[in-house]
């Protein structure tokens, strides 16, 4: 499986990005498909999960702000972050796991930086 990450940058507080992760070397839609980021000093933290049925699961960190999203047609997740915060700055990661919670799979990840 390869995971390529895209669609990072710079952006100020309040604003919006979407992230998307191209996936290939398997089937897609077996697959749950996740978003990590990790700001550095920090511990990784999970942002986002779609599951093979679609279910998506958020921490309370981001939750109402960001929203994951699959296309199994174009083999590609997405998230959509919204009104961005600082500690928000992170280098993004997808991954992908046979089962929903595992990550088998690592992309190479996307920097975001918001700005105050």
């Amino acid at each position: 499986v390869q995971l390529q990450a895209s669609g990072g940058g710079l952006v100020q507080a309040g604003g919006s990005l979407k992230l998307s992760c191209a996936f290939s070397g398997r089937t897609f839609g077996t697959y749950a498909m996740s978003w990590f980021r990790q700001a550095p000093g920090k511990e990784r933290e999970l942002v986002a999960t779609v599951a093979t049925d679609g279910t998506t699961n958020y921490p309370e960190s981001v939750a109402g702000r960001f929203t994951i999203s699959r296309d199994n047609d174009k083999n590609t997740v997405y998230l959509q972050m919204n009104s961005l915060k600082p500690e928000d700055t992170a280098n993004y990661y997808c991954t992908a796991g046979i089962k929903p919670g595992r990550s088998d799979y690592w992309g190479r990840g996307t920097q975001v930086t918001v700005s105050s």
